[in-house]
């Protein structure tokens, strides 16, 4: 994470707060996926604050894996959470699993029972919620609260052995029924579910709820500034219960800030697997889906999603962000770093009837219209090219400067052509343009006889090479597709990817490799597939167009 600009937020002067008057002598900070899914833009944000502020004030970063459910949780996601985080820079300097400190765990439940503070609850799912209450109705005591310690020291012992069926009891701090804050409610701390687990196998079947898990692993590691979303800001004061009353020996801070949201995009790694799961995308991985995963397959870079996230800021407020503001940091990223090359993604063959019919010549073009140093390359030229199907129309409107019957245009680096025929198939459709060339007008040769006023792209039909063009759109139409009442699978696109067959010229297929980025002339900026392209056929996702209305305000 190099030459990062670090804004000033509430978060980073908090921990400025507690170096100066002594608190802390060293920040300690964690990033604490659930290995439930893969991770999405959203955990980008957390991973480069989390990250950030350790490396400014040299401090450390956890890697830590809560992975206290196993029925969700699987290798799969531990190490594509691996990767990802990688991938953005974040070199932590502990790796940890949550399953590691479950013996600990144990003995803190103990400890709170025989403290008088946690009993063994045999109310079914269905009673509790009852009991519970509701914003408005104060919750009622469960009738096995008054169980002793002895009691309930042996029945969750004998939890532990497996004497019991899942949801058969429940272990539950006991605090207070009659809170304002549900949460605080004699929350469920543990529960029995005879699942194996990734890490542990079958050592256990009774399992630590996330609310009791995780403030216990950040004390164990020491964690200063414990680093969560807004919605966790009510489970606080449970968070600092547990640490107090279970007397452990660091006392870390929560702190909550604004989640990211984005316009038509979901967030939530529930309904990211269940489009995996119905197959409505290709994946996890789907370059449509905002996991980092698809972003990076898309062709997103790091140095953009990190611009991105420094923009959009570090607040308490709640907001929803312009999905077209990533694209315009990708698009900035990639400007100078993406060659360019010319790709015709909807092709049509054009002819140059007076151009000799058994030679060619080599066209030279710059790698990069805004940096000379990136050098030039030479492209084949020859009678028969492709050009692009919208690059030509037989009844143009006003203002069309590209090619039509009688009009001449350019073809970029090389020479004017003027359409003097069409050709058509038996459905009238036009499959073929004629043109003439004027031999004078050859890019670079100093030619100031008349001015065209378009310029169109092209690839020699001789020498180019076939490619796979991958076109998107956002996968989901609503705006705001977290909003309750809606359901988000009703608002998929069927129009969020095109596939169109065409051309590339023969030196973007040369040096071409998956993960590589080309700015194609006109068409946007690609990405080189990872999953389809192969030797013979490069396939290429969209991974932005060159232009956009979004301003960045």
């Amino acid at each position: 994470m190099a030459n990062e600009i670090n804004p000033s937020n509430f978060i980073r002067n908090i921990v400025i707060e507690d170096l100066e008057n002594g608190k802390h002598k060293e920040i300690i900070t964690r990033f604490p996926p659930e290995p439930n899914g893969y991770l999405h833009i959203g955990h980008a944000k957390s991973i480069l604050l989390n990250f950030g502020l350790a490396k400014e004030f040299r401090g450390k970063t956890h890697l830590r894996f809560d992975d206290t459910n196993p029925v969700k949780e699987d290798t799969e996601y531990v190490e594509s959470i691996k990767e990802d985080v990688k991938w953005l820079g974040g070199n932590w300097d502990e790796l940890f699993f949550a399953s590691n400190y479950f013996d600990e765990m144990y003995a803190r439940a103990v400890l709170l029972i025989k403290k008088g503070l946690a009993y063994v609850c045999d109310l079914t799912p269905e009673q509790a919620k009852e009991y519970r209450g509701t914003l408005t109705k104060p919750g009622v005591d469960s009738p096995y609260r008054t169980r002793s310690a002895h009691e309930n020291l042996d029945l969750f012992e004998r939890m532990k052995k497996g004497e019991f069926k899942d949801g058969e009891k429940v272990l539950r701090a006991k605090i207070d029924m009659t809170s304002p804050n549900i949460n605080m409610r004699d929350p469920i701390i543990y529960r029995i579910s005879h699942s194996t687990h990734h890490n542990t196998g079958d050592k256990w079947c009774l399992y630590p709820m996330y609310d009791f898990a995780h403030p216990l692993e950040d004390a164990i590691e020491g964690i200063t500034h414990s680093i969560c979303t807004l919605e966790f800001e009510d489970h606080r004061p449970l968070y600092d219960w547990v640490v107090r009353e279970c007397e452990m020996d660091c006392t870390p801070r929560q702190i909550e800030f604004a989640r990211l949201n984005i316009t038509n995009t979901v967030m939530s790694k529930r309904k990211l697997k269940q489009l995996v799961d119905e197959k409505v995308v290709d994946g996890w991985d789907d370059p449509r889906m905002p996991t980092i995963s698809g972003l990076r397959r898309r062709g997103c870079t790091p140095e953009a999603l990190k611009n991105f996230c420094t923009a959009i800021g570090v607040s308490k407020a709640n907001s929803i962000v312009d999905s077209q503001m990533l694209d315009y940091f990708i698009r900035e990223d990639l400007m100078l770093k993406a060659p360019l090359t010319m790709g015709v993604i909807n092709p049509l063959k054009l002819v140059i009837t007076n151009y000799p019919e058994n030679e060619s010549e080599m066209i030279e073009l710059e790698n990069n219209a805004k940096d000379e140093t990136q050098g030039k390359r030479l492209v084949p030229f020859s009678r028969e090219l492709y050009i692009e199907k919208e690059d030509f129309m037989e009844n143009p409107p006003k203002k069309y400067f590209r090619l039509f019957p009688g009009n001449e245009v350019r073809l970029k680096g090389a020479y004017f052509v003027k359409c003097t025929d069409v050709i058509k198939d038996e459905n009238g459709e036009v499959v073929e343009v004629h043109c003439t060339y004027d031999p004078e007008t050859k890019s670079g040769s100093g030619f100031t006889g008349r001015k065209v006023k378009g310029t169109i792209h092209w690839v020699d039909a001789k020498t180019c090479v076939p490619a796979e063009f991958r076109l998107y759109e956002p996968l989901i139409l609503d705006d705001a597709p977290e909003n309750e009442g809606k359901h988000f699978l009703e608002q998929i696109n069927p129009n969020s990817m095109e596939i169109l067959q065409g051309f590339i010229e023969p030196t973007a297929f040369k040096t071409a490799k998956p993960q590589d980025k080309f700015q194609m002339v006109r068409n946007g900026f690609f990405n080189v597939d990872t999953r389809y392209s192969t030797d013979e056929k490069l396939v290429f996702n969209r991974i932005v167009s060159l232009k956009s209305s979004f301003k960045l305000s």
